[in-house]
């Protein structure tokens, strides 16, 4: 928010007042940093979400030198967040939904945690797997290794790797009958 406020020559608390303002029309969601008896340093700042990819897609700017990966692989993000809310309160899974981003920035995209377990999804637009798509998920695993971790991406097989559940993107309902 510091960096809106800094971008727009206006204050933190303005830029504050405007993000609440979305989240109150439920335009976007606010996720807070999961932390719990956490043994590394975590990031404090809650991470934005427009609710729909759609609208991600029409408001991001766009020019001769943006790739279409860009624009589309954090458009996925809203969706499966979208897919995972409406999941845990359609099935009252009653789970907490967060996100992890360690001090470096690695991250993993989700974590639900609650009475039915632990688990973190990272999404992926890409249809092959690559090690350093695994990096966010790997770290999350070391701190909590109780943690389920799943990967969504864009290819065509269900595999596990490295301790990692690899999921198709389309197979999505799997991943949430399962964590449920």
């Amino acid at each position: 928010m510091s960096a809106v406020a800094r971008e727009c020559g206006v204050e933190r608390k303005t830029v504050e007042q405007w993000f609440q303002a979305l989240e109150d029309l439920l335009i976007a969601v606010r996720l807070p940093v999961f932390s719990r008896r956490a043994k590394r340093a975590t990031t404090v700042h809650p991470r934005f979400f427009h609710f729909d990819a759609g609208v991600y897609r029409a408001m991001r700017p766009r020019g001769p030198l943006d790739a279409e990966a860009e624009i589309d692989g954090p458009a996925l993000e809203p969706f499966v967040l979208n897919e995972l809310r409406a999941a845990n309160s359609y099935q009252r899974f009653e789970y907490q939904i967060s996100t992890w981003r360690a001090q470096d920035g690695v991250e993993a995209d989700f974590v639900l945690h609650g009475e039915r377990g632990l688990h973190a999804i990272e999404v992926k637009r890409s249809a092959t797997l690559r090690g350093d798509g695994f990096e966010g998920l790997r770290r999350f695993a070391a701190v909590y290794p109780v943690a389920r971790c799943w990967l969504l991406y864009g290819g065509d097989k269900r595999l596990r790797q490295d301790g990692v559940e690899c999921v198709p993107l389309r197979r999505i309902g799997e991943v949430l009958d399962e964590i449920g």
